[in-house]
């Protein structure tokens, strides 16, 4: 569906899911906070208890209106008055939380390695039980809208505004195709959020790896081969911070960033792999004192 020729809104489907738009809120989520943003298409596709942890909780302002409301409409930033459908939920309650207590949901606490202040001042705020339903679910991901007016205006009644279909896609945008693998850089809190498709492929892949400490600006250069290959190899520093790298424990692994600096062959020996890794660390000066190798 071409959103140039397209007659239809939001409403039009909401009404056809024999919804009423009067009682659904729409929200288009986009985060502040850098690292939040950038996963949060990945948490909608394969974690959606954190996002819907992310969306369960508001300001006072906000929390005022959603309790009135019957239905939530859940969609994330696309790009510049776009907005990708995430699903529909049915406001079922909400609770008062103190801040204690918010901080204890273990959602929550993934969110706040996300950069997630939550509820100012401490306060004790309301949390709202978020019910998915099946209502528009085939179009969770395909769906984009234009968010009419004022962007920055992120959450608004539906039946008081238009909100167009801009266009229904064939797959979904929440996931995109893995890069390449040269372009390739996480943060060590992504580690954990990676696509599963994202993460297959590093499975498969052996080679040499380089992480940037951004606090104290060196880096320092691995190899993953073997059963554990990347994937396996990050998965460690994504438990452990450090990896069991004498270098890098105690230091913050929030400032770290992984990229891959070179593929090996699957049948590389292991002695072959070590000398490439040594090869990279000679090149990028990573040995103590220049960087975070200790060998």
């Amino acid at each position: 569906m071409d959103g140039r020729t397209a007659v239809i809104d939001l409403n039009d489907l909401l009404t056809k899911a024999g919804l009423d738009p009067a009682t659904v809120m729409v929200m288009r989520h986009r985060p502040m906070e850098k690292d939040l943003r950038a996963v949060m298409p990945w948490l909608a596709a394969e974690r959606y208890s954190v996002y819907n942890a992310f969306q369960s909780n508001h300001s006072e302002v906000v929390e005022k209106a959603l309790s009135k409301a019957r239905y939530l409409a859940s969609f994330i930033g696309h790009e510049a008055g776009r907005a990708v459908f995430v699903g529909l939920c049915e406001v079922a309650g909400y609770e008062v939380v103190s801040s204690k207590r918010f901080w204890a949901f273990p959602e929550n606490a993934e969110l706040r390695v996300l950069g997630m202040n939550g509820p100012k001042d401490e306060r004790d705020s309301f949390w709202f039980d978020l019910q998915p339903t099946t209502h528009l679910s085939d179009w969770k991901g395909k769906l984009v809208i234009d968010w009419t007016g004022i962007e920055r205006s992120w959450w608004r009644w539906a039946s008081r505004n238009r909100l167009p279909v801009r266009a229904i896609h064939d797959e979904s945008l929440l996931v995109k195709a893995m890069p390449d693998w040269q372009t390739l850089t996480f943060e060590w809190s992504q580690l954990n959020l990676l696509p599963a498709s994202w993460r297959q492929a590093l499975a498969q892949w052996r080679g040499i790896y380089y992480i940037f400490d951004r606090t104290s600006r060196l880096g320092y250069v691995g190899s993953a081969s073997g059963a554990e290959n990347l994937l396996g190899r990050w998965q460690n520093y994504a438990a452990s911070g450090d990896g069991g790298n004498r270098l890098l424990r105690g230091r913050d692994p929030q400032g770290f960033v992984f990229s891959i600096l070179q593929r090996l062959s699957p049948d590389m020996q292991v002695e072959d792999v070590v000398q490439v890794e040594s090869s990279w660390k000679e090149r990028l000066q990573s040995r103590t004192p220049y960087g975070l190798n200790d060998n």
